[in-house]
């Protein structure tokens, strides 16, 4: 099974989706359209043209698969738009990924696609960042144990149905822009994840240790200037999917104002809430302070805000961010625009 993963509307998983099935087509094997959408644009609709369709059984007012027609046309691949669909009362599954399972188990390789907020183990997350929750949703399971690979289907935030400006609407297109990179991240964690199982698996059937290799260690680096909350949930997100260790590093400074000692409580008492290893870190040079601390117990990430105002001192020998990554030598820096 492969799947096209859209992290928003109109990323154009479908499209992705159809476009393989023709290319598979144009090499010589049986494809077949299984599932569609009620509507589609003219791009898609060239291609569904050029494709074999086992029509959709209707049930009242709705449509889902023809399970046993597919089964006995029995192609090399079915192409199924819209995995998480419900089915309608009456079907022998309640649920179109519980067709997909026995297409599968009938020995016929299937190409579909899913939009992000509908796994189950993603819901929540989901609803935190888009404040919505669809009603139905795919087991963790299903994917986790069916996926042969995950395709994340990529666009500029602009390009989705979530960010069509309107006049006067600048701030609301940067807000929504903001939680989309968030999915996006979510959606990359769900595709690695797959690569991870087959990795394990490897290593599992040719009696290799699967705990080899280097744990991931993350650090995220905070300030009493500005709030490092994206960057603590995106450090504790990272640690969780790789399994790895969680720091959150503070380096001292001799005076600052009430206001920033609250923006400091802050981030501390979130990276607690968070479960992270906190440290307070001491030195004159906060770039030294925080690389000795990396080394000493192997940091694999170092992610820390980046301000866009710059002072005489930071044009004269450059920003925290400039001076981390050109001495972090082997430590990747991942940089959060503040």
């Amino acid at each position: 099974m492969k799947v096209f993963l859209g992290y928003a509307s109109g990323v154009g998983k479908s499209f992705q989706m159809l476009d393989e099935g023709r290319r598979r087509h144009e090499r010589g094997e049986d494809v077949v359209v299984c599932a569609l959408q009620p509507e589609y644009p003219k791009p898609i609709e060239a291609i569904l043209a050029n494709l074999e369709t086992i029509p959709m059984l209707r049930i009242a007012e709705s449509e889902s698969i023809d399970v046993d027609a597919v089964v006995n046309r029995c192609p090399q691949v079915a192409l199924i738009d819209g995995l998480a669909y419900e089915n309608p009362p009456g079907t022998a599954n309640a649920q179109r990924w519980q067709d997909v399972g026995q297409l599968l188990d009938a020995g016929i390789s299937v190409v579909t696609t899913v939009n992000l907020q509908y796994l189950e183990k993603l819901q929540e997350e989901v609803e935190r960042i888009t404040g919505k929750r669809v009603s139905c949703a795919i087991p963790s399971g299903f994917l986790d144990n069916t996926a042969d690979e995950i395709v994340v289907v990529d666009a500029p935030p602009g390009d989705t149905l979530w960010c069509e400006p309107t006049p006067g609407s600048a701030a609301s297109v940067l807000a929504e822009a903001h939680k989309l990179s968030r999915l996006r991240e979510l959606a990359l964690l769900v595709a690695a994840s797959v690569v991870d199982r087959q990795l394990e698996s490897y290593l599992r059937s040719h009696g290799l240790d699967q705990s080899s290799g280097v744990q991931e260690r993350i650090v995220v680096c905070v300030s009493p200037r500005s709030d490092a909350t994206r960057m603590l949930e995106s450090g504790r997100r990272n640690a969780d999917r790789f399994q790895g260790e969680f720091y959150v590093v503070y380096v001292q400074e001799r005076a600052i104002s009430k206001r920033e000692q609250d923006t400091l409580d802050k981030n501390l008492k979130y990276a607690g809430e968070l479960g992270a290893q906190i440290k307070i870190l001491s030195g004159f040079d906060n770039t030294e302070a925080i690389l000795d601390f990396a080394k000493h117990v192997g940091i694999t990430q170092i992610f820390v805000g980046h301000s866009t105002r710059h002072g005489l001192r930071t044009r004269i020998w450059g920003s925290l961010v400039d001076q981390l990554i050109r001495a972090a030598e082997g430590i990747d820096v991942v940089v959060y625009p503040q």
